[in-house]
């Protein structure tokens, strides 16, 4: 008879319920609790549990002398409220000063969020065009293409192994096992077809990156040595942010305002632009929210759904 494993003691509970968030957020949320713990240790204070006035003095120190932005600040707060939950403590964020606190910081020093700028479908065709015709440039190719087509996230393409790939008629269906807002581990199904170009089709570039590679199991985009020798482990997701950017250079422009994110922005404002519906656009995106995607295509379409221009002026 097969029993049941023995009760587990509180702190084994806890450290089972901190594994539901992700990697990152963990390794996040870890940097800011340090942060937060120096600074109430040099003012000789508690960090576990912390009072609100020393929480609210701390968000003020992080924007007006640390000249932080509201975001990294508003992140270190849920860093503060999730050590003080996971150690059976009320949290102190919830408190009336904390929360007031933030609020006049957004007001007087919060601005708006531009992001990174999209790479839209004329931009990625220019960047493919300096795309060498090497084993690293097939990668590229196929990364740049696939991330595009599919709005992908960057961890969604470093993430991709052969067998999330199925071949279909009309192009490649990729399996997403995980997304950022996926931490249920659901998945999801997109589809992407050939392309009407050859040079620019991203099923062909895959295929062809496959076919180069002889890859038929594990991770999709790997490393290459400097001799041209295929690696074995997965790409980490800032390699996609350098191979935008890269070829950027090599193009003569500016890379700063680029990322791996500009793939999928890009690709969202292109469909938008090309009248796509929004619904469209959302099952390729993953969008959780139409809220959030109608921020990318508000920006598409400024000019293109612009009152202004049907008054007569």
């Amino acid at each position: 008879m097969v029993g049941f494993p023995p009760e587990s003691e509180p702190q084994d509970i806890r450290a089972y319920a901190k594994q539901a968030k992700a990697h990152n957020t963990h390794r996040a949320y870890d940097a800011d609790w340090r942060d937060f713990e120096k600074y109430l240790k040099k003012l000789g204070r508690s960090a576990l549990p912390a009072s609100p006035d020393d929480v609210a003095r701390y968000l003020r120190n992080l924007i007006e002398r640390r000249r932080l932005k509201i975001a990294t600040v508003t992140r270190r707060l849920a860093a503060i409220a999730d050590k003080h939950k996971g150690n059976g403590c009320d949290s102190p964020c919830d408190d009336w000063v904390v929360k007031n606190t933030l609020r006049r910081l957004r007001a007087e020093y919060g601005h708006p969020s531009h992001g990174k700028a999209p790479l839209v479908t004329k931009d990625l065709k220019r960047l493919l065009g300096v795309v060498p015709p090497t084993l690293v440039g097939a990668r590229d190719r196929a990364i740049l293409l696939l991330g595009f087509a599919g709005a992908m996230r960057r961890s969604d393409i470093v993430n991709l192994d052969f067998q999330d790939l199925a071949l279909a008629p009309e192009g490649l269906v990729v399996s997403i096992k995980k997304g950022k807002t996926d931490q249920a581990r659901k998945g999801r199904k997109i589809g992407i077809p050939y392309g009407t170009n050859e040079s620019t089709c991203p099923v062909r570039a895959v295929i062809h990156w496959l076919e180069l590679t002889g890859i038929v199991d594990g991770p999709l985009f790997r490393g290459i040595t400097k001799h041209g020798a295929l690696r074995t482990e997965r790409l980490s997701n800032q390699v996609v942010a350098i191979i935008v950017k890269q070829y950027l250079k090599v193009l003569g422009e500016s890379a700063t305002r680029f990322s791996a994110h500009s793939l999928r922005a890009g690709f969202i404002t292109a469909a938008a632009v090309a009248g796509v519906p929004d619904r469209i656009i959302q099952d390729q995106s993953g969008h959780k929210s139409i809220m959030t995607l109608r921020r990318y295509i508000r920006d598409a379409c400024i000019f293109r759904t612009n009152a202004a221009s049907k008054v007569g002026l």
